[in-house]
């Protein structure tokens, strides 16, 4: 255990992958934490590995958050929260084929849970923020989020409008202790590439020294949040890439 009790951290998608880890790295840092996910064994195996690890309370939340139902339920509890410190706006899933040819409530989802569930949340958590005059946000976009490639027309989208949102409101804070980042990770070592959408992608087609482990990306999240990077891109060869994306580059995760 280190340091004093902090406040709550709330995440979405924490049932694996980077949203897994932030649970973690709060949980070793003394925050509770409310963790969301669809996968109801997944969360609860964490809940109690963090509890009997940290000490600390963890509430679970099962939601799909593609679904209204799922979005109303979390952002009510999220207005409920009176010491919300963190709020990491994790959840996300890819698709693959143009635009064209996926089906249209899969595009309709992922626009539900990487636009309107962040934005919804953001919005629920602010309030008590601006009172407190503390608080972070962090939202999880991508390195993807910085060109247009076929194949990825609603995953590219709505990363970038994380992006342009979180700056914006970032903007609109300066007058108050809260951070805001996007945050914009490569290649990782999650559980994204393991759906049946990607059930023939092959990890090994893509160079071994642009993947990161998920506890890189989270350390070097908080770090840089710490510095009040809004638009953060964690490995320097990752924010040479997207250099490289920014100037017509067509490689994306």
């Amino acid at each position: 255990m280190n340091g004093n009790k902090q406040g709550t951290a709330l995440i979405t998608g924490a049932s694996s992958g980077i949203g897994e880890a932030f649970a973690r790295e709060l949980g070793a840092r003394n925050y509770d934490l409310v963790i969301i996910a669809r996968r109801k064994d997944k969360l609860e195996e964490l809940a109690r590995e963090l509890k009997n690890n940290y000490s600390v309370s963890v509430d679970v939340i099962v939601a799909d958050l593609s679904t209204e139902k799922s979005i109303a339920q979390v952002e009510e509890y999220i207005k409920k929260v009176k010491n919300l410190d963190i709020l990491i706006n994790n959840a996300g899933f890819g698709t693959r084929g143009y635009f064209s040819d996926v089906s249209p409530e899969k595009s309709i989802n992922m626009i539900n849970v990487h636009v309107l569930a962040p934005t919804r949340f953001c919005r629920a958590a602010l309030p008590c923020m601006i009172k407190r005059d503390q608080g972070s946000i962090i939202n999880v976009s991508s390195l993807a989020s910085f060109c247009p490639i076929p194949g990825n027309a609603i995953y590219n989208a709505t990363k970038s409008y994380l992006n342009m949102f979180s700056r914006s409101i970032q903007s609109e804070l300066k007058n108050y202790n809260i951070k805001v980042q996007a945050l914009c990770p490569g290649f990782a070592y999650t559980g994204f590439h393991d759906t049946d959408e990607f059930k023939d992608f092959d990890r090994s087609s893509i160079p071994k020294w642009l993947w990161m482990f998920a506890q890189e990306v989270v350390e070097q999240s908080l770090k840089a949040l710490s510095k009040n990077k809004v638009i953060f891109i964690p490995g320097i060869k990752n924010r040479i890439l997207a250099g490289l994306l920014k100037i017509g580059g067509k490689l994306c995760p």
